[in-house]
């Protein structure tokens, strides 16, 4: 064998895979502030829904992390009506994340899954208004956080289990009750402001 033969054909590889590297860098560069103004307004978008009271939102560092306060558009500076918590737990898929609004009268006014990896057809249904919706409750009597019961109707501070994916209804009502906590440290004891 010839090491021209060799050479030649690697030489030529080697050029394809930096002239393919060097237009993906520049793609890459090109989008990188319109997918970041996306992924903000996708955010800011799920905090309205999750607190639809809200009109603006403030982040506020924590000693739990990062949170929103909701804003509406009274007074100069707004009027505080809840806060956004953004919270993560361990699913069947693996992480699976979710955003929860709590009003400043402590009661859970939306939930949505933000990210998951789950079984399509099963733990996907998460993300199903249906499911979603049972979260919306009162924290204030909620000192074990909210309960996952399967084959019974749910009272207060429970939740029905989605069925067959009792892993992934814990999960999503693990976070929220991460949510909840936050809240419980950061607002429970001003009165929710």
């Amino acid at each position: 064998m010839n090491i021209k033969e060799v050479i030649k054909p690697a030489a030529i590889l080697f050029v394809i895979c930096v002239a393919v590297s060097a237009a993906l860098a520049g793609t890459n560069l090109l989008t990188a502030d319109r997918i970041a103004r996306a992924a903000a307004q996708k955010a800011e978008e799920s905090r309205m829904v999750v607190l639809p009271e809200a009109e603006a939102f403030q982040e506020k560092e924590g000693e739990d992390g990062t949170h929103y306060i909701g804003l509406s558009k009274e007074a100069p500076e707004g009027v505080v009506v809840g806060y956004v918590f953004e919270t993560e737990s361990k699913g069947y898929g693996g992480t699976v994340k979710v955003m929860t609004g709590i009003n400043t009268e402590g009661n859970i006014t939306g939930v949505i899954v933000l990210s998951h990896s789950e079984t399509p057809g099963l733990g996907a249904n998460a993300e199903k208004e249906t499911f979603r919706d049972q979260y919306q409750q009162p924290v204030a009597n909620l000192t074990g956080g909210i309960q996952v019961v399967k084959f019974q109707a749910p009272a207060e501070g429970e939740i029905q289990a989605m069925t067959g994916a009792t892993i992934t209804s814990t999960a999503v009502t693990n976070a929220v009750n991460l949510a909840i906590e936050q809240y419980q440290n950061a607002y429970a004891s001003e009165g929710g402001n």
